[in-house]
């Protein structure tokens, strides 16, 4: 009896035994794979500041940002400046010797022949929506190991997206004509463009429906006012404030607008250019649910 009690008690001892080895391979096994997945080298340059928003989200470190005067993370605010998104400073960005230098398609045409003639690596992402924001940010989830965080992003997105259509379904959808200002003139944005994408998603219908592919326009004010927009958008680029008080005086002085049914029904809204943006960006959630107040104003 007390053999049978001793190898019972050793048979026990010997299962904690290897039940504490098997919890500690894989405690360390998880460890290891975090470690490899975070310090793996990756030297990526960021020349847009939606893109560096998107890697911040993403959890990812930078070794350059694009030269801006929006504020920018803590985390990458001491970082090498490489120019301009459209200008970038090939010097600086070959000094920092990236693994990837992210840019947006709307600059491949101007940009791409810069970064081939340099050999270097260049990654263009499509910005120019919001599905071409999903996939940009699965696909930078899926090339730096980040498919939790990039699903969990996206998810976002399309709850708002999903929230918003079931706000607006069945009602009478306004017409929406959408100026982009740069300091000095304004164009106007089609259906192709982001901002038309977004005003779309929230429910209006865009005046200028674009032709081509094309996402910008230039038009006369008479031919604009014969639209006759229930609402007109006014983005600022480049320099909001200038832009701004530019639109304001150009409203005032050309009595054209006047005659416009939104500027009669003050229906006329500046969008905040960090939500409204000329490329997808992390806003855009927010950007959607303001744009459904502006279009459905009863609804708030």
């Amino acid at each position: 009896m007390r053999s049978n009690i001793k190898l019972f008690t050793i048979l026990v001892a010997f299962l904690v035994f290897l039940g504490g080895c098997g919890a500690s391979g894989s405690s360390n096994t998880n460890d290891t794979a975090k470690e490899e997945r975070d310090n793996e080298e990756h030297r990526i340059i960021a020349t847009t500041v939606a893109i560096v928003e998107m890697m911040e989200e993403l959890d990812l470190d930078l070794v350059g940002i694009p030269t801006t005067y929006k504020e920018l993370s803590p985390r990458y605010q001491e970082l090498q400046e490489v120019g301009i998104a459209n200008e970038p400073d090939m010097e600086i960005i070959k000094s920092l010797q990236p693994t990837d230098v992210l840019s947006v398609t709307t600059l491949q045409d101007d940009v791409e022949e810069y970064y081939e003639q340099t050999n270097t690596p260049i990654t263009f992402l499509d910005l120019e929506s919001v599905d071409g924001l999903y996939a940009s940010i699965e696909q930078l989830g899926e090339t730096y190991n980040r498919q939790a965080e990039a699903e969990q992003i996206v998810q976002r997105f399309v709850d708002k997206m999903e929230e918003t259509e079931a706000k607006i379904a069945g009602k009478e959808k306004p017409n929406v004509l959408i100026l982009l200002g740069v300091p000095g003139s304004f164009l106007v944005a089609t259906e192709n463009s982001y901002l038309g994408d977004l005003v779309e998603r929230a429910g209006g219908v865009n005046v200028f429906p674009g032709e081509d592919g094309v996402e910008y326009t230039s038009a006369n004010t008479e031919h604009l006012q014969q639209t006759n927009p229930d609402v007109i958008l006014r983005a600022a680029h480049g320099m909001p404030d200038e832009v701004v008080k530019m639109f304001d005086k150009e409203f005032k002085e050309n009595d054209v607008w006047k005659h416009f049914k939104a500027v009669k029904n003050n229906r006329v809204y500046d969008l905040e250019e960090t939500l409204f943006g000329t490329t997808a960006n992390l806003a855009a959630d927010q950007a959607l649910e303001d744009l459904v107040n502006m279009l459905y104003p009863d609804e708030e």
